[in-house]
């Protein structure tokens, strides 16, 4: 009886002990259902818009397409990327010596570096590159002697020194180099001042320094809106239509006013505008990434590598399903 009774408290105490099973908790993904149905609606509200703006019998498809690729709109996007690209590396330059000059103990720089980036951003662009284009009504011809003497050591026509192109590159360039030096400014502010200290410890020179140790930590700091204003230069290069620069934008509006398809045109600009936007975004990511190694914050993965990811678990997820398959064909 007292036996029986014993087994029986012995059973159960068996019985109640937890298995480690049990103690496994059922982890369930947190499902983000209002993130879907934003992406959902968005989907929508885009496709629809798209789908309106495609359908619409006011535009010809036909025209879009042959002017997409024609030989005035490329000669215009090769001339557009090559004035982005020399107004950028004229502003850079000048960017990095304004901003050491606002930056030096010199008074004098620094009223100057001041005084430039106050006028630069004081007045419009458009206003600018106005001027740039209408110098020969100021001076008939340039030249190169002693100021306030009669002694010229070469003299040329204004208009064929400052031909459109040139002149459309001083107003984008030197416009540019008043907001770049900003941002140049902010990135030599954002080094630390005890790294530069060390620099000079170990007998460094200060252009050295700025050169080896300065720039490099700043670039961090500079890229990201140095890459927007890049882009942004690509799109204010449509203002030399003004002064008859052959871009992108003057090239559609010189066949839209012969063939009166100033809509399909737009078209075609935009279409090209992004891009170039788009390629000139892929070079900024990369740059961020190299510049952006040894800091804490760790860099993203780069698109091609997540595709490559993705392509990889896709496979190995195909092989386990064709595993599996096999596994409950197979006879026991």
């Amino acid at each position: 009886m007292s036996g029986k009774a014993i087994s029986t408290e012995h059973g159960a105490g068996q019985a109640a002990t937890p298995s480690p099973a049990d103690d496994d908790v059922a982890a369930m993904p947190l499902r983000h259902t209002g993130r879907w149905v934003a992406a959902a609606a968005l989907l929508v509200v885009f496709g629809g818009t798209l789908a309106s703006f495609w359908r619409n019998p006011n535009i010809d498809h036909t025209v879009v397409a042959k002017y997409l690729f024609d030989t005035r709109i490329l000669s215009g996007v090769g001339l557009t990327v090559t004035l982005t690209a020399t107004s950028m590396i004229l502003a850079t330059m000048l960017a990095v010596l304004l901003a050491v000059m606002r930056l030096s103990t010199n008074p004098v720089l620094r009223v100057l570096s001041w005084v430039y980036v106050w006028f630069f951003r004081g007045t419009p662009l458009l206003v600018q590159v106005v001027f740039w284009g209408y110098l020969g009504l100021l001076y008939s011809r340039l030249s190169i002697g002693i100021p306030f003497t009669s002694i010229t050591f070469a003299s040329a026509n204004t208009s064929t020194i400052i031909t459109a192109f040139v002149a459309g590159l001083l107003a984008l360039g030197l416009n540019e180099a008043a907001y770049a030096s900003e941002i140049v400014r902010a990135g030599l502010l954002s080094v630390d001042a005890g790294h530069i200290e060390a620099a000079y410890s170990l007998g460094m020179s200060p252009t050295y320094t700025l050169r080896r140790i300065i720039l490099p930590q700043a670039m961090r700091v500079i890229i990201p809106p140095m890459g927007n204003e890049t882009i942004s230069m690509l799109k204010n290069t449509a203002l030399l239509e003004l002064i008859a620069v052959h871009e992108l934008y003057t090239r559609t509006s010189q066949i839209s006013a012969q063939n009166l398809s100033q809509v399909e045109l737009l078209i075609v600009a935009s279409a090209w505008y992004l891009a170039m936007t788009t390629v000139l975004s892929i070079p900024q990511y990369y740059l961020e990434r190299r510049f952006g190694r040894g800091t804490a914050r760790r860099p993203p993965t780069s698109p091609w590598k997540q595709i490559r990811l993705r392509y990889q678990a896709a496979r190995v997820r195909l092989r386990t399903v064709a595993r599996t398959d096999s596994g409950m064909g197979s006879p026991s």
